[in-house]
């Protein structure tokens, strides 16, 4: 594999072969332009090399190594497995949120949460999401927040996700992954006293009611105090929302006095946000637009180790990004290729099998392939 200087590259090109950072993580595709936001974000971040097999050119060339294209009926027994997979991602997904959705209604009508309980219910998310985190991502992406759904219990489980994600990249040991789990599921909890109207609101809300808002972590803190809770939960609880240029709240703290499970939650719960419906918000950015703007980090807000642990766990192109595919059709990434990342497998909008399912192929050279990224209002209009 052949090196490159990022700040020799020339801005726009497409790469005959995939790009990688550290040797094995992809940071773009052969179908995406490194683009020079791209490569000043990567200059920004001290990577001055990117490695690649192929070589930068200013346009496209759909070709693989011998010029031949892969067959893209191949997938076979692969795709079927796959398809087991997700399926029962999405009813441990299902079942974990229904668990938190009576949870936090059993919490707001008679003030009760069992410490020991939840701690066994994160244990089995940890060791879920060590076995089968990628299909886990694509039941994120595949199952929107329904509007008429409490935003807290939907957001909280997510954000607990990719913390355990970001957790496991870290190498937290077992018990503090659980620890971790707890403090990003209850990170939110505060916002249970206060009226569900406030926080579940699709209006612009009054100063008053975001002065409500921001004391929420503060009331969290108190809450899971009074039950015992371990400290750093607490204090996750408490810090979340706290920035390391001390721009956040409720005690304006700067970075070396946020404690690292907030830190984590901070970006984790960031991330899910930017690329999810959540209230007071018109539109999401997609996955892809998401991951730019945390690596952005403008202002140094978040920890930007924890930010790098998120790239490098769900790339910079996450499953689930939205696309413009070589037949005029939109189309979502659902899962990687790992034969091949220049051609990963996507779902076709309009496409169904004769069961009535979206279809679902692997992108190939002269057969199907993606043409660019696409934001969630391409794919509403």
């Amino acid at each position: 594999m052949k090196d490159f200087l990022v700040k020799e590259i020339q801005p726009d090109s497409f790469f005959t072969k995939t790009v990688y950072l550290d040797r094995s993580f992809v940071v773009a595709a052969p179908e995406m332009a490194l683009t020079e936001e791209l490569s000043s974000i990567l200059g920004k971040w001290s990577f001055k090399k990117v490695f690649s097999d192929g070589d930068p050119h200013t346009e496209y060339t759909s070709t693989d190594s011998n010029g031949q294209a892969i067959d893209s009926g191949s997938i076979g027994l692969s795709q079927q497995s796959d398809g087991d997979k997700i399926q029962k991602a999405e009813e441990f997904y299902s079942a974990f949120l229904h668990y938190v959705e009576n949870i936090f209604v059993k919490t707001t009508v008679s003030n009760e949460l069992d410490n020991k309980e939840i701690m066994n219910k994160i244990k089995n998310m940890v060791e879920y999401v060590k076995e089968d985190r990628r299909f886990l991502m694509r039941v994120l992406k595949n199952i929107e927040p329904a509007p008429d759904k409490n935003y807290i219990a939907t957001h909280s489980v997510r954000s607990t996700i990719i913390s355990i994600i970001i957790g496991s990249y870290l190498k937290l040991p077992n018990h503090r992954l659980i620890e971790l789990g707890v403090a990003a599921l209850l990170h939110e909890v505060g916002m249970l006293k206060l009226p569900s109207n406030v926080y579940l609101s699709q209006r612009q809300l009054t100063p008053q009611e975001q002065k409500a808002i921001i004391s929420h972590p503060i009331l969290g803190y108190s809450m899971l105090k009074s039950f015992d809770f371990p400290v750093p939960i607490c204090l996750a609880a408490l810090e979340h929302h706290e920035r390391e240029n001390a721009s956040g709240y409720p005690r304006h703290l700067t970075g070396d006095k946020i404690s690292f499970y907030a830190k984590i939650i901070a970006v984790a719960c960031s991330y899910e946000a930017l690329s999810s419906k959540r209230p007071h918000k018109k539109e999401e950015k997609d996955g892809y637009t998401g991951m730019l703007e945390l690596l952005k980090n403008e202002g140094k807000r978040y920890d930007e180790t924890i930010v790098k642990a998120l790239v490098l766990s769900l790339s910079i192109y996450p499953i689930g990004l939205y696309v413009l595919l070589s037949n005029g059709k939109k189309g979502q990434v659902v899962d990687v290729n790992p034969e091949n990342p220049r051609f990963p497998i996507v779902q076709i909008f309009g496409d169904v099998t004769p069961d009535g399912k979206i279809k679902t192929m692997q992108t190939a050279p002269n057969v199907l392939s993606i043409e660019r990224p696409l934001n969630r209002s391409e794919i509403d209009s």
